[in-house]
């Protein structure tokens, strides 16, 4: 965790030369503002598209900056229309409603395969197992919600029957972390949040994660190793939808956090329940089914996308002043 450092929260004076709005800042347009637009590259011209195709001029009320993200918060109430105008543009955004508030203790849960990291470890194991087409379409279908986890995740880890210890050691020596997400942890327990992965993979990869960005929980499904080789077995409990929401709420009562100070981070049909028992649900990158239920998605951003949702919560209390 030394090597990442929280995302920085500024006020960017470029903000008020592009968008004249903003030196108009009132603190009474801000309480009441709906949604905000984020990205990396939000221009003018975006909001003239939006205006456009709306038919009324939209003017931000305020605007920040999350490291290399704009963040620009919106006057009104998010729509059906706003967000296939926002997606058409590729940009990203959130209502503000409810939002948890970054300021108070809260506790974040975050899957772990394609969400945490980059990958699907199970795979990638199978691929260097040689068994990797085989696995990997069931991997999809279990993700779209197509198939019982349990029962896909016991099919997949039949297949690795004798599969060599070494593939997995090489696999976690190797794990990409999804773009953005040491920050996102730095940035989180710089706020006083306890930070946890709850994983339909497995614990050896998701013990290396907490250990590496220094979690306060993490809790996955656990193989069998019969000498050198995968047994195709799993022991113990398994990390399934229910348990992943059992995680979240055993871990708020543990810590003493609000259930609506909680967030839950996914993007697979696995993390709906999860999601579902958060105070707020965010579908990072998800399949169509978890998008299309999730509170909030990041479709764009990387994982700063999470940290500019949250970071909307400062303005709205006036904890981060932008006024001036």
């Amino acid at each position: 965790m030394d090597a990442f450092k929280p995302y920085p929260l500024k006020k960017q004076s470029r903000l008020y030369r592009q968008f004249p709005s903003l030196r108009r800042y009132n603190p009474f347009s801000v309480k009441q503002a709906g949604w905000i637009l984020f990205g990396p590259s939000i221009l003018p011209s975006h909001l003239e598209h939006i205006s456009f195709y709306l038919g009324e001029d939209v003017e931000p009320v305020a605007g920040w900056t999350v490291a290399d993200h704009t963040v620009l918060l919106m006057p009104g109430t998010l729509n059906p229309d706003i967000e296939e105008i926002c997606q058409a543009i590729e940009l990203d955004y959130a209502s503000v409603d409810c939002l948890p508030e970054l300021d108070q203790p809260g506790l974040a849960v975050f899957d772990m395969d394609s969400t945490a990291i980059q990958i699907e470890c199970i795979d990638e194991i199978a691929a260097l197992a040689g068994v990797g087409e085989q696995v990997s379409e069931v991997t999809e279908r279990a993700m779209q919600g197509e198939l019982d986890f349990e029962q896909s995740l016991r099919e997949r880890v039949a297949a690795l029957k004798g599969a060599d210890m070494a593939i997995l050691t090489q696999v976690r020596d190797s794990l990409p972390l999804m773009p953005g997400m040491g920050q996102l942890v730095a940035t989180l327990k710089h706020f006083g949040w306890k930070v946890a992965i709850a994983s339909g993979g497995f614990t050896w990869f998701s013990d290396k994660l907490k250990q590496d960005l220094q979690l306060d929980h993490a809790e996955s499904n656990q193989l069998v190793i019969d000498g050198n080789v995968l047994s195709g077995e799993l022991t113990g409990n398994i990390v399934d939808a229910q348990r992943k929401a059992d995680i979240l709420r055993e871990l708020a009562d543990k810590f003493d956090i609000p259930a609506t100070n909680t967030i839950a981070v996914g993007d697979g049909a696995n993390d709906l329940v999860m999601m579902a028992s958060a105070g707020l649900g965010i579908a990072f990158h998800a399949k169509p089914k978890v998008e299309a239920q999730a509170q909030a998605a990041v479709r764009f951003s990387d994982l700063v996308g999470v940290a500019c949702i949250l970071s909307a919560s400062l303005i709205k209390t006036g904890q981060l002043s932008l006024k001036g």
